[in-house]
């Protein structure tokens, strides 16, 4: 309605706001989302009307004076969609393809899904005043462009659907590891994630990543029990009790993902969900097919190259041929830059060292990752690793 993002936010908290105050004095009106729409509208207005003269401007307060009625005859936007889910289109609504598709996901993410700016540049890899910088790019661009922000269509939600997944998927990894604070693992985010993607599944049946992402989450999500000590200290996964994991999710894993290899469009996702089901399906450590997880890495550095990948590969050569062979992968990796500031490159440098018995080089690299590491479970871990490492040395 509005043409401005950041207008909008503002107009919107301040309907909230009015809303806790009235509400529960003058009871909840009969339409609710229509009460605030028209009042966010009118604060919306009052501001446009206050601000300038310019032509533009008042072409807006046109634009939001029509059709301003009654909150209660406002109706719902009009939805040809097919998303039966408010935050799912909205979602959708939000990845429009004239921003590039950093933008639309990071900027979803930060409106949509509840991330801070801190968050989603963590998700980027990124620091925070940069993020804070390309938001500020894709609001502007969508206030001076004028980029149309409705509900699309169902026949347009394909083309959106790659940002929507990735959306998904980075919210997903927010919950599963938790980049600061106090828990490791935020479970709000992990569920939530897991029901956007069973939407996705159910409106997009043959889109096979929507299925692989499925699969990916749920494999993920199985071990959420065995992470965590009762002092919410991080277990790895090696040390797991694989008892905990829950076996349901992790046959609807599977399932998910016979259906979406059975489509035969290979994704990113689908490869994911691979190496997680080769986790999941494994008896014990001893018994995990290291050597596939890391083929598997490789054709996903192929189709979606990321120094997070190759990072993740590292870890799978060393486990199938050596920490000395994964050594080199990681030394390659940090001679790059591409990992800058990542705690764990350092971490992972770290437990290679330490696992080829040069001790005084892991205690430095423990220590470089502790300066970066902004989760508290981490951290301690961290930190143990470190005073064993230091004892032997």
């Amino acid at each position: 309605m509005t043409g401005d993002w950041d207008l909008a936010e503002e107009c919107a908290q301040e309907a909230f706001a009015q809303a806790l105050d009235r509400w529960p004095r003058d009871g909840v009106p009969r339409s609710p989302g229509a009460w605030l729409t028209t009042v966010a509208r009118n604060r919306a207005l009052d501001r446009l009307r206050r601000r300038t003269n310019e032509k533009t401007k008042l072409a807006q307060v046109a634009g939001l004076s029509r059709g301003a009625g009654d909150a209660e005859e406002v109706d719902q936007v009009y939805d040809d969609s097919g998303v039966p889910d408010d935050r799912l289109r909205l979602m959708f609504t939000c990845c429009h393809p004239a921003l590039p598709l950093e933008a639309q996901v990071a900027l979803t993410l930060r409106t949509l899904a509840g991330l801070t700016t801190a968050e989603v540049a963590r998700a980027f890899l990124v620091e925070e005043p940069t993020m804070a910088k390309r938001l500020v790019r894709a609001k502007g661009k969508i206030r001076h462009a004028g980029i149309p922000y409705r509900v699309p269509p169902a026949h347009l939600l394909p083309g959106r659907t790659a940002g929507v997944l990735a959306v998904v998927y980075l919210l997903f990894n927010e919950g599963y590891v938790a980049s600061a604070g106090a828990p490791l693992v935020r479970s709000d985010l992990t569920s939530e994630s897991i029901r956007l993607a069973r939407l996705l599944v159910a409106l997009m049946p043959e889109e096979a990543e929507a299925a692989g992402l499925l699969a990916l989450l749920l494999l993920q999500d199985s071990r959420r029990a065995a992470r965590v000590d009762a002092a919410g200290d991080q277990v790895t996964l090696e040390d797991q009790d694989r008892s905990l994991w829950d076996r349901e999710e992790i046959e609807e894993g599977r399932q998910q993902l016979e259906a979406a290899l059975a489509l035969g469009r290979p994704g990113p996702y689908q490869l994911q969900a691979l190496i997680a089901a080769c986790h999941a399906t494994a008896t014990d450590a001893a018994g995990t097919d290291w050597p596939r997880i890391a083929r598997l890495y490789e054709q996903l550095a192929q189709l979606a190259p990321s120094p997070v990948v190759e990072l993740n590969r590292a870890v799978a050569v060393a486990m199938s041929e050596g920490p000395a062979a994964g050594l080199v992968l990681v030394d390659a990796l940090a001679d790059t830059g591409e990992l800058d500031g990542y705690h764990l490159l350092a971490a992972t440098r770290a437990d290679l060292l330490r696992r080829l018995g040069r001790s005084g080089e892991a205690a430095q690299s423990y220590r470089e990752a502790l300066e970066l590491v902004t989760s508290d479970p981490e951290r301690r871990h961290l930190t143990r690793r470190l005073a064993e490492t230091s004892g032997h040395a």
